[in-house]
């Protein structure tokens, strides 16, 4: 059986873009005229060019994922079927490529695939997160409830890597101007005086001879430093992509000494929140750590929930892995034993969740109330040391001129 790529309009003119399986390219046109689509376009793909081309789908943000997971549970819950619910929703989704997504998922459905199959079929925009919380709401004849659930931990997640980007963009942006301007200073500025001073003659202070022998190794070796620079971050990021750099690299953000702990409470937030609504949606122990591991974004927590998976395949506990791992603390390792002993897994995780959800959301707004003066402290000295060291010889004139 041979996959087909195929462009059709449906009934309302909509344009529908998507692949479908079938022995013969008539075969495939026939199933879409069955759909009530008029193919414009087909080919047969390739394993490899399918490959290639699920790895290049653009995602969709998560917000627009919440809003399609609430509007599609309110939907099933009033008894609206899931087909005809999809069919609403592709109508009115604004985003093109959700909106293509949702259009085939809904006409797989009608092929006779199940939803958790159809949704897999796009895992640049559904994640295992999201198949497998719908494969265990299909069977349990929850998917209302399961989207939901599903929506609110989405929207949770999106709060929290909002809460996080926001903090970071105030300072993110003054360094950058304090950068461009100490480099205009440097490169243009500074070359205008040295040529007034040596008019002028005499011997320079020490700092502004300093600051001219650093203009002039910038002014000479800038572009080879530009060079250096990019080769330099292109060779980080070949590193971090492989397993090894990527591992010691979140190692390494792990152990920094005030944003390691931030990074450390947000891997255990996102942990607790995730390991929650999977256990809660029914998603066995095993498959709801192995889902765990995948969406951690970190490779040190990886290691530690798969070692964890390891332990619990081969009867262990929970608790006991997560002790030894040295990632996650006491506490949580105490709460998660005892969620199990009591049968209470979900609630306990989270009550941790909520609880570090807090703890980021102080300490975010702690670190963004001190480098605000750390920032502008450092622009005060830096650049006010430039101003300062350039009219350094001015002063001293000026002194000889009054004598």
């Amino acid at each position: 059986m041979s996959t087909y790529e195929y462009s059709a309009k449906d009934k309302n003119g909509h344009s529908v873009i998507g692949t479908l399986e079938g022995n013969s390219e008539t075969e495939v046109v026939n199933a879409l005229h069955n759909r009530e689509l008029i193919v414009v376009t087909i080919k047969e793909v390739t394993a490899k060019a399918l490959k290639t081309k699920k790895t290049k789908d653009r995602k969709v943000k998560l917000d627009d994922l919440v809003i399609f997971s609430r509007q599609l549970a309110t939907m099933i819950d009033a008894g609206i079927p899931l087909v005809q619910s999809l069919g609403i929703l592709g109508e009115q989704i604004e985003n093109p490529v959700l909106k293509s997504v949702v259009i085939n998922v809904r006409q797989d459905i009608e092929a006779g695939t199940s939803f958790c199959d159809a949704l897999a079929k796009h895992p640049a925009v559904f994640s295992d997160l999201f198949i497998n919380m719908t494969r265990a709401g299909e069977a349990s004849g929850m998917l209302d409830e399961i989207l939901d659930r599903l929506a609110t931990y989405l929207e949770k997640t999106a709060a929290l890597a909002r809460k996080i980007t926001s903090s970071l963009i105030y300072p993110a942006v003054v360094i950058t101007m304090a950068i461009l301007i100490t480099a205009l200073l440097l490169l243009k500025v500074v070359p205008t005086f040295k040529g007034i001073f040596a008019m002028l003659g005499g011997t320079l202070p020490l700092p502004t001879l300093i600051l001219i022998g650093i203009s002039d190794v910038l002014t000479k070796y800038f572009w080879m430093m530009i060079i250096v620079l990019v080769a330099g971050g292109f060779i980080f990021q070949r590193y971090i992509s492989t397993e090894k750099g990527r591992y010691n690299f979140d190692k390494q953000q792990l152990r920094l000494p005030v944003l390691g702990q931030l990074f450390r409470k947000v891997a255990i937030a996102k942990f607790s929140r995730t390991f929650s609504t999977l256990v809660k949606s029914g998603v066995t122990i095993l498959n709801a750590l192995d889902i765990v591991s995948k969406t951690s974004g970190n490779k040190v927590v990886e290691e530690a929930v798969t070692n964890c998976r390891t332990a619990v395949r081969d009867g262990e506990s929970l608790f006991g892995p997560l002790s030894k791992s040295g990632v996650f603390p006491p506490m949580v390792c105490r709460m998660i034993s005892i969620g199990e002993q009591t049968g209470q897994l979900e609630k306990m995780l989270a009550k941790i969740a909520d609880f570090y959800d807090e703890q980021v959301d102080a300490m975010v707004t702690g670190l963004t109330s001190l480098i605000e003066p750390l920032v502008i402290a450092f622009l005060g000295i830096f650049v006010g040391g430039i101003v300062i060291a350039l009219f350094l010889p001015i002063f001293k004139i000026t002194e000889l001129i009054a004598k």
